[in-house]
């Protein structure tokens, strides 16, 4: 069986809603970071086998994989699939992509996601009538039969409820990921995977765009705690401990091990193992526990054996319990901040936790480092990364 291997991982720089990257069209936005990929002389394009690609809101683009690889310098021989599965989308590409190359289907693959919520389009429900007097705007949710429909912030804030979570834990928490993350840029620990964007002006030169827009490098736990919760004058979420809507884009170069030493290239880690699972709609920030407790007892690991962990800050108060019920040391959680600092446009996300494990990994030396997101819906996504060291 041939071992997949990641030999690059980039991204964009974080984007806010309607802010530095809201000029472009998701698909566009991708492919920047696809040519960057791909400009590497020891890889003819041609020889990508498929383009992997995830999306959540940009709904207007029909079969957004496809469109990517056309907007970008890849030939049009090289087909695209699009998978979705919530905010683990490029994640589960990953996965997807790991048991081509396995199963000896593929030797190179790229793999991603793109998110602009600030192109997000409206939804409309189609008139019932030929000459409507007004239209329904449709918002978009998660609703099922049975479950009923449960906002993402109020499984935040029952997850909190259940596991006995407080405020103060929550804004603590959120102010060490503003911290670490403004730690790494001064130790410039994402030059390696970072594409500046140079980003046209309505007036004068483009604006060099390189640091992610939702850092802040002056958070404090008064600032924090004078926020109100968004979900009732009880809770415990607000603006500043979860995660924000965001623009980016990510992708991963996925290769058989021979290909790539064949190429020359430098296997960052192998692809080693993946788990998805389902939970509770209601209780949907709780899937990273179940999701890694069932990968690790599959790769006969237990929570030790993890170097390093990235689990996907979509809120801190479902952050938290993860933590706590899976037994993870906190210096070995999200080590360079997560999504409450950094952003979180969704399908992107996957990518852009395995860009920030794969370098840290090489950067300490690490052996094994483990990725995990709560998915909308109520499921829970772990994969797991192995260097040789």
């Amino acid at each position: 069986m041939e071992k997949a291997v990641l030999v690059k991982a980039l991204r964009t720089p974080v984007g806010k809603m309607k802010g530095t990257l809201s000029g472009f069209q998701a698909e566009d936005l991708a492919a920047i970071v696809v040519n960057e990929v791909v400009k590497d002389d020891r890889l003819d394009p041609a020889e990508i086998d498929g383009i992997l690609f995830s999306n959540l809101f940009n709904y207007n683009i029909a079969g957004l994989a496809r469109a990517v690889g056309l907007h970008s310098g890849i030939p049009y021989t090289v087909p695209g699939v699009t998978i979705e599965q919530q905010c683990a989308s490029s994640l589960t590409g990953l996965a997807f992509s790991t048991m081509l190359i396995n199963t000896g289907n593929a030797d190179v693959l790229l793999v991603g996601g793109v998110e602009s919520y600030s192109k997000q389009p409206f939804l409309i429900a189609r008139p019932e009538v030929g000459f409507p007097e007004s239209l329904q705007f449709i918002p978009y949710g998660i609703e099922y039969k049975g479950y009923g429909l449960t906002p993402m912030l109020q499984t935040a804030e029952n997850v909190a409820k259940k596991y006995g979570i407080s405020r103060k834990e929550c804004d603590e928490f959120a102010l060490r990921s503003h911290q670490l993350a403004a730690e790494a840029y001064r130790l410039r620990r994402f030059k390696d995977q970072i594409v500046p964007i140079d980003v046209p002006q309505k007036k004068g030169e483009a604006l060099h765009f390189e640091v992610d827009e939702c850092i802040r490098f002056d958070s404090s736990i008064e600032s924090l705690s004078r926020l109100k919760p968004v979900w009732g004058s009880d809770g415990v979420c607000t603006a500043g401990n979860s995660s924000p809507r965001n623009d980016g884009a990510s992708v991963m170069l996925v290769m058989s091990e021979s290909r790539a030493k064949a190429l020359g290239y430098e296997s960052l880690c192998e692809v080693k193992a993946f788990c998805s699972v389902g939970v509770h709609p209601d209780y949907m920030g709780t899937g990273p526990i179940y999701a890694t407790r069932k990968l690790l007892y599959r790769e006969n690991l237990s929570v030790e054996d993890i170097d390093l962990f990235e689990i996907n800050e979509a809120f801190a108060a479902q952050s938290i319990p993860c933590m706590r019920e899976l037994g993870i040391d906190i210096e070995k959680l999200n080590v360079n901040g997560g999504a409450i600092a950094i952003g979180h446009p969704n399908a992107a996300s996957g990518g852009i936790l395995v860009a920030r494990m794969a370098y840290e990994m090489k950067r300490r030396g690490a052996h094994r480092g483990l990725i995990s997101f709560c998915v909308g819906g109520g499921q829970g996504v772990s994969l797991l990364l192995e260097r040789n060291t």
